[in-house]
Formats: C-alpha cells, structure tokens, sequence
C-alpha cells in the first residue's frame, strides 16, 4: 500500500512584487487505489498544489510536510521524485524537439525503474498501449509533443502513465481541451493504469464531465490556497449545480 501523506503545506512564488503565498495549509492523504478530484475556482492554488509536489523550482514551500511512504518527498530531487513513484501529467505538455516519442519512452522507463525493458517485450507493451488509446503507432518516429495536437499531448500524458506505473498520479486538468471522445479515450487509460498498478489519483479539474467517466472517492473543494470543503461524489454535483459562488462569497 502506498500513501502520500500532506500536512500543513504552505507554498509561496516569487513574483516582479515580491513573494505571494499560494497555499495556506493544505492537509491531504492520498492512499492506493483511491481517486481524489480538486476542484475549485481560477487561481485557488489547484495547480500550484501540483507542481510543487512534482519539484518545480518556481514554487517554494515554506513550511509543512510531505511524505511518500514516510520518505520525506520535498528533501528528493525531482528525479528522485519520480523513482519514488510520482507522476504529473501536465496542464500544458512541452514540446521536446529532436527526441523521438520511442527514445523518450524507453528512456524514461529506464530511469524510473533502474535498468532498460526487454526490447520484445517493451515494444508490444507500448503497441498495446497506443492501440487502446487510439494513438497512431507512427507517432512514435515524432519528437515528443512536436506538431501533436491538444488531445494528442493529453493522451501521450496517458501514455506514460500507463507504461511508467506510478504509485501516485497527478493528473492537473488533464480534461482541459478535449472533446467528447478524446475525453473518453483518456478517461478510459487512467482507470486502465489505476486498475492495472493501483495507483493513487489526484485529478486536477474544473468540470465534472471528466468524473462521468473517473469516479473519485474523495472530492476537495480548494479555496484561496485552502481546503474549503471535502465529500464524495455528491459534492462534485452540487459543484456542477451551484457553481463556487458559496465558497467565494463566504472568503
């Protein structure tokens, strides 16, 4: 079983006025096999939770704690990150000119995992994979996310999720820009990874219409850079009725 422990998380960013806090106390457990939806208006620090999970140096915590197995992540490298088990599927996936779609793959792999896959059974593994994700197997000879459209980027994000098989998954909005059956097609491979390594989950979004096809267990209504409120499923459909007009009113 893993866990993803969050206490007391507070991150600040620098900015052209001096330093911003983002997060003010973010308290959160993610365990294995579990989905947990964050949800919540522009500029509550959905994404910012995200990020300085994943190492990213423009976000500095500044008090707080995370642990990933009762490791302490935020002493890791963002490397060491990622060997421990993290994943971020990006909002905005980078493009990485001159790097093959297979060389990236195999690569990454070999880093997360210590030693290279079996080439036999490395290259049906990424067919399959490509295959139930409606990926054209000639992307492969791409460079990585170079002239790939929107949902293309969304279900390469995928993609490595399912071959990477991380103990814990941040997905931040990775719904954004789809249409209907790109979002399918993605929602399908998360639930295909989670099935198949038990993965934790948290799903970054605005719109419940991703959470038609991944059921949380959990949702977190993040405010301000706080919690504001957590339920089940339920709570994402007074969300999708009401809006967040309650909870900024009341901050």
């Amino acid at each position: 079983m893993t866990t993803l422990e969050i206490r007391d998380l507070h991150v600040s960013v620098d900015t052209p006025e001096g330093d911003k806090p983002i997060l003010k106390g973010v308290d959160l457990t993610i365990g294995s096999n579990q989905t947990h939806a964050i949800m919540g208006p522009n500029g509550s620090g959905k994404s910012t939770l995200a990020y300085s999970l994943a190492g990213h140096p423009k976000y500095r915590v500044t008090s707080g704690s995370v642990l990933l197995d009762g490791q302490d992540l935020l002493a890791m490298t963002v490397d060491e990150r990622a060997r421990a088990g993290l994943f971020l599927a990006m909002q905005y996936p980078v493009e990485v000119p001159g790097v093959t779609e297979a060389n990236f793959l195999r690569t990454a792999k070999t880093a997360v995992s210590g030693q290279a896959p079996p080439l036999r059974a490395w290259i049906k593994e990424v067919a399959a994979a490509m295959e139930a994700l409606r990926f054209d197997p000639e992307f492969q000879e791409r460079s990585v996310n170079e002239g790939f459209s929107g949902g293309e980027k969304k279900r390469n994000e995928i993609l490595q999720m399912e071959l990477l098989k991380p103990k814990i998954a941040i997905l931040d909005e990775t719904d954004s820009g789809l249409d209907v059956d790109a979002l399918r097609v993605v929602a399908e491979g998360v639930n295909r990874a989670q099935a198949a390594t038990g993965a934790g989950v948290m799903l970054i979004t605005h719109y419940t219409r991703i959470l038609d096809y991944i059921t949380p267990d959990f949702v977190h209504v993040f405010v301000a850079g706080r919690v504001a409120e957590e339920g089940g499923p339920d709570l994402a459909a007074r969300l999708e009725a009401e809006g967040y007009d309650r909870f900024l009113s009341a901050d």
